[in-house]
């Protein structure tokens, strides 16, 4: 059965993706589409597929992001009252493992994420990251003591780690190429959602005891949702086409397309992939040869990404906010609306400015923003002014990282990265980045009292110095480009 659909769809190869647009023209069944003539004559005169179908799977698919940020927000209001009732109140390390145990367990998941989405698909691979969702948030709801604590977080991490690989993956694969940027920034709005509404829901958590124990059932109920509502969305068609599935892919592209641009997406996909590449591939791969450098610049910016301090904000800013004087609950939520805000614009500017630009201001704007964070806690400036630097430069940090430096690492690399590669390497990389966030969020308080807030946002503002530097030698603008052209582009074929 897999060979005849291999057979089939071999003759994409054979025929040149001009007959199949021209062939296109019969298919007038489709009326929701235009028909636009290019001027050279090539004829991509189909127009743009309906970006209405793709929406509901993209939708959720992100359920997933919004599961991240929620348990990366989750204990920021309730560290405190979970600390006094649990027996770690005023130890620095046990808050730092309850953070980080999350995030060590996330680092598992993602080495194993891209043998699973290559295993068993996109699909499959969402609601099986639900499943330690599932479990975790209910053994951290129901602890009597940290270990068990710690052991739930590790099972959520588990959870963390499997779904915003796949996740950046599938929407980048089901996504029409005119609205892929706009619909992969969806992804951290969604995650942007989620730490707002682990914000709001522990507000209580300081005056009603046991309250934090309803912060974790509560994140329970997405983490279902996510698992059945996907038993009815699109399979990714590159994944299909990669395992010989070709008949199914073409059924995806209808659902997630529409008729008109079956033929087109088939071919465009035959150019730079093998329906019958059926072979393993070997991590080794990604560190020598041809996909060497894709990599490098994927694992480089989550790096920096990381090492750019910001995930410290969200995980300790009620500590950071109360020893500057102001009031966690109303500063964590400005927190919030400054990461939403950002990510909004930034959906409606990934498909016009592109995601090189965005990197470029953002990365630019997180080095201002830090360094009002350090000049704040000099001893050259009063303790009023030192206080607006401070929240000012955090929210500012929060707002401009949400512009780009956020949401577009994760979509560069699902379109960077060839479709043969791209659920291992997108592993790898994410291991890099949930490796670095483990480390920030058990050592930042530590650092914070070691070496003292100036020297420690300086070295944030250096790495972030550094990822304007990178940027703007390395990335490669990618708006607008099908991933075929992206990836003939960037490994031109042997």
């Amino acid at each position: 059965m897999r060979g005849r659909h291999v057979d089939a769809y071999s003759t994409y190869k054979r025929v040149s993706s001009r007959d199949y647009y021209l062939g296109a023209d019969n298919d007038k069944d489709d009326k929701d589409e235009t028909s636009i003539r290019m001027p050279n004559g090539l004829a991509k005169d189909i127009g743009n597929p309906s970006w209405k179908r793709s929406l509901p799977h993209v939708l959720v698919a992100i359920i997933s992001s919004f599961l991240y940020g929620y348990h990366l927000g989750v204990v920021n209001e309730t560290l405190e009252s979970m600390s006094l009732e649990l027996g770690f109140s005023g130890n620095t390390m046990a808050e730092g493992l309850v953070v980080s145990t999350c995030l060590g367990g996330a680092f598992i998941g993602s080495m194993f994420s891209g043998s699973i989405t290559d295993g068993i698909g996109r699909r499959r691979a969402f609601q099986l990251c639900a499943l330690p969702m599932i479990i975790g948030a209910s053994m951290s709801a129901i602890t009597k003591n940290l270990w068990g604590m710690l052991l739930g977080r590790f099972f959520v991490g588990i959870g963390m780690g499997i779904g915003p690989p796949v996740a950046a993956l599938y929407v980048a694969e089901v996504s029409p190429a005119y609205v892929r940027g706009a619909y992969g920034s969806s992804t951290q709005i969604a995650t942007c959602f989620g730490i707002l509404a682990s914000l709001f829901i522990g507000l209580p958590a300081k005056d009603v005891v046991g309250w934090w124990r309803i912060c974790f059932w509560a994140s329970a109920v997405p983490a279902v949702l996510l698992a059945f509502l996907m038993e009815f969305c699109a399979e990714s068609p590159h994944w299909l086409f990669k395992r010989g599935r070709g008949a199914e892919a073409e059924a995806e592209f209808e659902k997630l397309l529409g008729g008109l641009h079956v033929k087109y997406s088939m071919a465009e996909l035959s150019k730079s992939d093998r329906g019958d590449e059926a072979d393993t591939v070997k991590f080794s791969e990604l560190f020598y040869g041809r996909h060497s450098r894709v990599v490098f610049i994927g694992s480089t910016l989550f790096a920096l990404q990381q090492l750019s301090g910001i995930n410290a904000v969200f995980y300790f800013s009620s500590s950071v906010f109360k020893k500057a004087g102001v009031p966690s609950d109303s500063a964590n939520v400005c927190v919030g609306i400054a990461n939403l805000s950002g990510s909004i614009i930034a959906t409606l500017l990934m498909d016009k400015l592109g995601r090189k630009v965005l990197l470029l201001g953002s990365f630019s704007g997180m080095v201002v923003a830090i360094g009002l964070q350090a000049t704040a806690a000099t001893s050259f400036v009063s303790s009023f002014g030192a206080l607006y630097l401070s929240l000012g430069g955090m929210l500012l940090c929060v707002f401009t990282f949400s512009l780009g430096a956020g949401p577009v690492p994760g979509l560069l690399l699902s379109e960077i990265f060839p479709n043969r590669i791209r659920a291992k390497a997108m592993a790898v990389c994410m291991a890099v980045h949930w490796a670095i966030n483990f480390f920030v969020g058990l050592l930042f308080l530590r650092l914070m009292e070691q070496l003292g807030p100036v020297v420690l946002y300086t070295i944030f503002g250096i790495f972030s110095f550094l990822a304007v530097i990178f940027v703007k030698r390395n990335v490669t603008e990618t708006k607008g480009k099908s991933l075929q052209e992206i990836e003939i582009s960037l490994l031109p074929q042997e």
